[in-house]
């Protein structure tokens, strides 16, 4: 038996030996998909580097130690507020928490009338006509990858639901804090519903509060209904200990817009996956990405974007900047299905290597089965430019701040695509701060804050 399959059996046995404490901790709509996602696990198992997907990130090994899980859902100390801080200054936000994988009630956040967010949980139990509906119905199971573990054994996590035709002024913000006693596991769910003309803007963001292992891994689903407009922003910024697996799964209906950013500015291990479906004509996406590492980091993008109608437009923009003996990996992958005429879709990776023992792997690709398509893909690798780093020089600026200014500017690209003005404020701050501190985090807060 493999080292890959062994690692499957063990998590299913897991399963098997705790199923009534799992349900028990959770909700009906989540437990009536246990056992397909039982049989997916068994059947498909976890990847591994012998998958062209997951060639430069082997996950399956990631999951072999004996990591534990809070499945009784004891209520772990944790501090939120006191102990904790992640404000974007300008910029009022709805705040919501996770601890680990506990959903954390916060004081009551004021929303449009039929607006509701919290808890997957909570919110699955006065909704339970909407939760059923969208819940587990795009996030594939049956493909290799983590969302049939995650299906297996999430217990709570984090819902919003918007429906036809409102809009939510104030974004929401919901932060994830790794915060425990003990080595652990953390499984995740989030579920995003935009009904018929509805609009949101979400930021989620990733921290770990201590300097124990983590082993997180969470599937979000979110479904942007006809001429919905959804603006999302996830921010990274844990420690090295960390080791993240994310999969998000799009479905947009027709004329429905969304912008997707994706910022990995502090980590261990990364591997985040977005599978979107435009499956409505005239809908349109933005997908990009900043990931920044140095040490031994490793950071891994993949993209999937399926053109399934005409008249969809799609654009991709991911950069890294990586340094010492850090590794990143990005694979993109545009399909145009056939009678998807008039596709427009860009997708573009570019990458700077700050060492030589820095490396970066890159496949962007492109499958087209439509004529009447404007569709391009490219990507570059390289180092800082040395005309402009002398330049600067020259100019009275300093090696070590020429260095950090062109690395913002390289950044800025992609920044400049945030909607909100105080959010790409702050971000432009952190990615600054990123490259003048390097991945240091300061003993008596080892968050974000500094």
């Amino acid at each position: 038996m493999s080292d890959r399959s062994m690692t499957t059996e063990t998590y299913t046995k897991l399963f098997g030996a705790n199923r009534r404490m799992v349900d028990q901790g959770s909700c009906s709509v989540m437990n009536n998909l246990r056992e397909e996602a039982l049989a997916s696990l068994s059947r498909s198992g976890l990847p591994d580097a012998s998958l062209e997907e997951y060639l430069h990130t082997d996950v399956a090994k990631w999951f072999e130690p004996d990591w534990g899980m809070n499945l009784n859902r004891l209520e772990l100390p944790v501090s939120l507020k006191s102990g904790f801080r992640c404000s974007v200054p300008n910029l009022s936000t709805a705040l919501y928490y996770l601890a680990d994988d506990r959903f954390v009630p916060s004081a009551d956040v004021a929303l449009p009338e039929g607006v509701v967010a919290g808890g997957l949980c909570d919110v699955a139990r006065s909704m339970p006509g909407v939760a059923e509906r969208y819940y587990g119905q795009i996030a594939d199971m049956k493909r290799p990858g983590i969302a049939a573990l995650n299906t297996l054994f999430a217990q709570d996590g984090f819902m919003v639901y918007v429906p036809e035709g409102l809009t939510v002024d104030k974004p929401l913000q919901l932060i994830s804090l790794l915060q425990s006693p003990v080595d652990m596991m953390v499984t995740r769910r989030l579920l995003v519903v935009l009904g018929r003309g509805a609009s949101l803007k979400l930021l989620l963001c990733d921290h770990a509060s201590d300097r124990h292992s983590y082993l997180t891994t969470q599937v979000t689903e979110v479904f942007a209904g006809e001429g919905a407009r959804l603006d999302m922003y996830d921010l990274e910024e844990t420690g090295p200990n960390v080791n993240r697996v994310s999969e998000l799964f799009l479905k947009q209906e027709s004329d429905s817009m969304v912008n997707m950013l994706t910022m990995t500015l502090n980590n261990g291990r990364t591997r985040n996956s977005c599978h979107a479906y435009l499956a409505g004509r005239g809908s349109a996406l933005n997908l990009d990405g900043i990931a920044i590492a140095n040490g031994s980091q490793h950071i891994d993008n993949y993209t999937f974007v399926d053109h399934q109608v005409p008249d969809c437009q799609s654009s991709e923009l991911f950069k890294y900047v990586l340094g010492e003996c850090a590794t990143g990996a990005f694979a993109g992958k545009v399909l145009v299905r056939p009678d998807s005429q008039r596709t427009v879709s860009h997708q573009t990776n570019r990458n700077i290597c700050l060492t030589r023992s820095a490396r970066m792997f890159t496949q962007p690709q492109l499958e087209i089965y439509a004529d009447d398509v404007k569709c391009s893909h490219g990507a570059t690798v390289g180092q800082l430019d040395e005309r402009a780093l002398f330049y600067m020089r020259q100019r009275g600026i300093p090696e070590e701040e020429a260095r950090t200014l062109l690395m913002t500017a390289f950044a800025g690209e992609v920044l400049d695509r945030v909607t909100l003005g105080p959010l790409q404020q702050r971000l432009r701050h952190l990615v600054e701060r990123r490259f003048r501190f390097g991945n240091n985090i300061c003993d008596d807060c080892h968050i974000c804050n500094r």
